[in-house]
């Protein structure tokens, strides 16, 4: 059993969310309800909840704004939220999860069925980083949180050289030569990182156009990075890359 904190100002969205979880997530215990950001740290404090699902719009004090007061964050986090991409792919960079408002069931089931009580969650390390991430000028995210099998890692994504899809995970070539394989797929990576930094040269590369040293001409080409590699350029993208590089 995960105990829970359903944090939200509006009493409708507390009511659907807590009888969504009764009929489709038995695991979840609903601990108590708030309807602000002041009362969940509170509740917080007094419950010791493993998970809470935090809107993110609230008024006074919002859900960034709540985490932030709080001195230990000792839980897994799921927020909610009715808009705001800038937000929401903010707490993407951080490898939160969050759920759309009015919640889809099978959406608020595989949020719920990631959570493990008993796993070291790295709760703090990524508030800090949604937190630094918000605060960025002209709201240009830098730091990514990577989800591997042993837990997550945090970089600076122009560290990031190069991308290569590996089944449903993904191998990470970073500037200081590490290999990482994060568990999440290429695809997922494309969606996620800015396009004016990346670009997908084929079905199982995703390169960052900064670290380019040379471009080979050939059927579909070949480019070389920066780090050594040599990755290919499929015949279809052939002409979106030279025109993204300008050649």
């Amino acid at each position: 059993m995960i105990n829970a904190i359903i944090i939200d100002d509006e009493a409708k969205g507390r009511l659907a969310l807590r009888e969504k979880l009764l009929s489709y997530c038995p695991q979840i215990k609903v601990l108590a309800e708030a309807t602000n950001g002041q009362e969940a740290i509170t509740l917080i404090q007094h419950h010791k909840p493993q998970l809470i699902f935090l809107d993110i719009e609230m008024p006074r004090m919002n859900g960034f704004e709540m985490l932030n007061e709080l001195p230990e964050k000792n839980f897994h986090i799921i927020f909610t939220t009715a808009y705001d991409q800038y937000a929401i792919k903010a707490i993407k960079y951080a490898a939160f999860d969050y759920l759309l408002k009015p919640i889809d069931i099978e959406e608020l089931r595989a949020a719920v069925t990631k959570i493990d009580a008993n796993e070291n969650n790295q709760t703090k390390k990524q508030v800090e980083l949604l937190q630094q991430n918000m605060q960025q000028p002209k709201k240009q995210l830098s730091k990514l949180a990577i989800p591997t099998l042993d837990g997550l890692l945090f970089y600076d994504i122009s560290d990031i050289i190069h991308l290569e899809a590996n089944s449903n995970y993904t191998n990470i070539y970073l500037a200081n030569k590490i290999k990482i394989t994060a568990s999440k797929t290429l695809k997922e990576f494309e969606e996620l990182l800015p396009d004016d930094i990346f670009f997908r040269t084929h079905h199982s590369h995703l390169i960052n156009l900064n670290y380019i040293k040379r471009y080979i001409k050939g059927d579909g080409g070949q480019i070389e990075l920066q780090n050594g590699s040599y990755v290919d350029v499929s015949r279809r993208k052939k002409d979106e890359f030279l025109k993204t590089i300008g050649y």
